[in-house]
């Protein structure tokens, strides 16, 4: 199957809810690997070499579409959890792992976090990959990984309003 993905969207899948236009980001290949910007999506072919091309892939071909009223960061939090939740717990990494991550996941989406922990959950995140038995500790960390690489701006966006908001009730 070589389609664009805008193209499997549009025509096979019934579209976009407010056009094409609305799209924020795409989940290519289900929840288990790293969602793309809108920008990406216009001219990505769904094909392997195409997907790895721009650091994602087709997983399990199970296409996710967040539309611009998503809200991008609680929505890769809630991954986050599914991820925890499904950990069987035999590897030390994805154990302990994604629960911190979601966890962490969770402070960024309140924008109750430091700037440079966005750094440090990247760095964690390289810390699971390819360290557990099966591959839950990937599919736990690439929804992150492209969350930080893709929508960074939006979590420092947040970060920096909390931070504002808590200095004026400080100074109220």
């Amino acid at each position: 199957m070589i389609i664009l993905l805008k193209a499997l969207i549009e025509r096979h899948c019934g579209g976009v809810r407010g056009g094409w236009d609305n799209v924020l980001a795409v989940i290519p290949g289900g929840s288990s690997v790293p969602l793309i910007p809108k920008n990406i999506c216009d001219d990505v072919l769904m094909d392997f070499d195409a997907l790895k091309a721009v650091t994602t892939g087709l997983g399990t071909t199970d296409v996710i579409v967040m539309d611009e009223p998503t809200d991008i960061v609680d929505a890769i939090a809630r991954l986050s959890y599914f991820y925890k939740h499904e950990s069987c717990g035999q590897c030390t990494s994805c154990r302990e792992g994604s629960g911190w991550l979601w966890i962490i996941m969770e402070r960024m989406k309140v924008g109750n976090a430091k700037l440079e922990e966005i750094d440090m959950l990247n760095e964690v995140t390289k810390h699971i990959e390819g360290h557990t038995i099966c591959a839950l500790g990937d599919a736990a960390v690439w929804p992150v990984q492209g969350l930080i690489r893709h929508f960074r701006p939006e979590l420092e966006q947040r970060i920096r309003e909390r931070a504002d908001r808590e200095r004026r009730e400080v100074a109220a």
